[in-house]
């Protein structure tokens, strides 16, 4: 199951026998999640922009995006000016949440249980567990931060390998090899092929 739709399906399920205040706050999330996901008017295919805004929304209030893309550009954040901190927060978030959104389209009926929750340090860890149809397990750890009166997430762990280190690698490498320019112009290459995409869809 590829890192992406392990997580969409980790946010979606996710149904905690105890929980601390980071659990808490994510399982409510995912609640509306799901209601969104259940509600009949927003299942009609004509419907399913006015749906993807509404996960976007929850998203937004899910993740620290900020935080995410700092963690993501590792060294080089430091080297952004404000402006490309700004762009650039804005077409990681959108990249990931066009990626998490399209796999929790494909939910299929998979479970998560939770396995437990440590806070240390200002930083929290929500250890989990998703359960496939097959039976199979496959661990799935959520970084979390406080923001004001909330916890946020900056990072997912998948069988041990992060998620923003995985982008983090890639984005280095493509720093490193050609200029921080070009990873901007791959972003906004899949945003507007992704706007292409959904357009065509919507006129067939």
């Amino acid at each position: 199951m590829k890192a992406a739709a392990v997580l969409a399906l980790a946010l979606l399920t996710a149904v905690p026998a105890w929980a601390g205040a980071p659990t808490d706050q994510l399982k409510a999330n995912i609640d509306r999640v799901i209601q969104t996901l259940e509600d009949p008017a927003l299942k009609a295919p004509a419907r399913g922009g006015e749906r993807r805004t509404a996960l976007r929304r929850i998203a937004d209030e899910t993740f620290s995006f900020e935080e995410v893309s700092r963690r993501a550009l590792g060294l080089h954040w430091q080297r952004r000016t404000p402006a490309e901190r700004e762009e650039f927060v804005r077409l990681f978030a959108d990249l990931l949440e066009r990626s998490y959104i399209g796999k929790i389209e494909l939910y299929s009926g998979e479970k998560v249980r939770y396995v437990g929750e440590t806070v240390e340090d200002g930083r929290a860890t929500v250890r989990t567990k998703i359960v496939t149809r097959q039976g199979n397990e496959v661990p799935v750890d959520y970084q979390m931060l406080p923001r004001g009166d909330r916890w946020v997430v900056y990072d997912v762990k998948i069988e041990g390998v992060s998620l923003v280190g995985n982008y983090r690698t890639q984005f280095d490498r493509i720093i490193q090899t050609s200029s921080y320019q070009t990873l901007v112009t791959k972003l906004k290459t899949s945003k507007d092929e992704a706007l292409e995409t959904a357009r065509a869809g919507a006129r067939n």
